[in-house]
């Protein structure tokens, strides 16, 4: 068994052909985890390597 990220209660795993909102317990928790994704709560930490990285583009454009 693990335990739901959301509310941490115990989940067991869905038997084969078992429709489950595994690793949620339930449709709610499953609904809160997709909230904070789309909200932006959750986030995928970035490195930089600053020194490959290309300068932002300009808004002026050249008159040629």
């Amino acid at each position: 068994m693990i335990k739901c990220p959301i509310c941490k209660k115990e989940v067991a795993e869905p038997k084969e052909g078992e429709k489950s909102p595994y690793p949620f317990c339930s449709e709610r928790c499953k609904l809160i985890d997709l909230n904070r994704w789309l909200t932006g709560k959750y986030q995928i930490p970035v490195e930089r390597d600053d020194e490959n990285e290309l300068p932002p583009p300009s808004d002026e454009q050249d008159d040629r």
